[in-house]
């Protein structure tokens, strides 16, 4: 039988959970989203959330409370007598009241390796950390911070060439299958549960755009890793001629020199120790683009230097 499920989700991280679920026959009797915030060309027209757009396409009711505190939010929830919670990058905090109103509890998908990167960047901290793998995991919620009994894990190698969107995608598409999976079991009364270890517990903390610029002064595969954790947003950046340039993607290079220091006309780029090589960056007010392009109109010689 199919499970009556609540979604909870916002951003386009959400959106393949919520399909698969739909596709695999639950019945989604809500979804809670943030609301809507201003955009668009002038900043004026609201814009809904990526979730919203596809609840509203499959039908389903959409709701998007400021807060879950309320005794009105509470009798709201509790009455779509959904059989579980699917939670999914949604952005706010659950109370312990709406946790305990579905009979079969509240399951969270993570983008992590838990007890490893809790909190809200767990994507861009795995890359710049420089770490092997990432992954997601299913998670039975709690009031703390990530830190709820996990169910099921899929595990995922991170090669330097990741930007944090590829990883985004690939986690999205990993954790959509995931909890599928989950939710069969729960429907089956087969889901098992572990307690995390207490032991390697770090925190994702969100990114601060203060951290975006980038240290030439660090080897070349930190710089490498801290230029696509933040890769598209915020973007690490660095100034070339008193404008800024964000670098978007890159590789590993050989050479070596003053950190900053353009080494040859390929846009290589010296480290403190080794090198890059930039392969899409982006003008301050432009749009991205190829290395390549970029060099046609702003030819670099050996002797230009990133600051």
């Amino acid at each position: 039988m199919p499970l009556r499920l609540i979604f909870m989700g916002t951003p386009d991280f959400s959106v393949p959970t919520l399909l698969e679920l739909v596709a695999h026959g639950h019945e989604i009797v809500a979804v809670y989203t943030r609301a809507p915030k201003p955009g668009g060309r002038r900043g004026l027209q609201l814009q809904p959330t990526p979730v919203e757009e596809a609840a509203r396409k499959l039908g389903v009711p959409v709701l998007t409370p400021k807060t879950l505190k309320t005794q009105e939010a509470l009798a709201e929830f509790s009455a779509f007598e959904a059989d579980a919670a699917v939670v999914v990058a949604y952005g706010m905090i659950l109370p312990q009241a709406i946790l305990d109103a579905p009979k079969l509890g509240c399951y969270n998908l993570h983008a992590s390796l838990l007890p490893c990167w809790r909190g809200a960047a767990p994507i861009n901290r795995a890359i710049m950390a420089g770490d092997a793998e990432s992954g997601v995991m299913v998670m039975k919620m709690d009031v703390g911070l990530d830190t709820g009994d996990v169910a099921m894990a899929e595990r995922l190698a991170i090669s330097d060439n990741m930007t944090a969107a590829d990883l985004h995608d690939r986690l999205s598409r990993l954790g959509a299958d995931l909890m599928v999976r989950a939710m069969a079991a729960l429907d089956r009364g087969g889901l098992q549960l572990k307690k995390q270890s207490e032991e390697g517990v770090t925190y994702a903390a969100k990114i601060d755009k203060a951290e975006a610029r980038i240290d030439w002064s660090r080897p070349a595969r930190a710089v490498l890793r801290h230029i696509h954790g933040l890769s598209p947003f915020p973007g690490a950046w660095a100034e070339l001629e008193n404008a800024r340039v964000k670098i978007l993607r890159c590789e590993l290079a050989k050479g070596a020199g003053e950190p900053g220091a353009v080494l040859d006309a390929q846009l290589t780029i010296a480290c403190g120790e080794g090198a890059i090589r930039v392969l899409e960056l982006q003008r301050e007010g432009k749009g991205r683009m190829q290395a390549a392009d970029f060099l046609r109109g702003v030819p670099l010689m050996p002797g230009a230097k990133f600051t």
